[in-house]
């Protein structure tokens, strides 16, 4: 049964760095790609970031390109989302998922907030 647990989010101000972590347990982690997602206040769930198990194959949305930095550590089971030079619109709950190579079943995590102050 995979887990998920991401962390590091906050309250910052714009223009801040911060990373988000993102690890699982009970899954092959090397096998599965991660997805990051957020949800602004008010508005539909946006997919940010993509990574496959090798790190060979990295994707961003047009809204966190040149600014979001994705990135994984399979001996730790742990993706980390670097975010620099954020902005009020970056604020929402942010989520890690694993989903296996081939398809299947995406886990998600409980998320984790960050809130950018202008």
């Amino acid at each position: 049964q995979g887990r998920i647990v991401e962390s590091g989010g906050g309250l910052v101000q714009s223009g801040a760095s911060l990373r988000l972590s993102c690890v699982v347990s009970g899954l092959t982690f090397q096998e599965f790609d991660v997805r990051w997602y957020r949800q602004a206040p008010g508005k539909e769930r946006e997919r940010i970031s993509r990574i496959n198990g090798p790190s060979t194959y990295i994707h961003y949305s047009d809204s966190v390109k040149g600014r979001f930095t994705v990135s994984r550590d399979n001996a730790k089971n742990t993706a980390y989302l670097h975010m620099d030079n954020l902005q009020p619109e970056d604020t929402g709950d942010y989520y890690c998922t694993a989903q296996h190579r081939i398809g299947g079943h995406e886990y998600w995590g409980q998320g984790t907030q960050v809130t950018v102050s202008s």
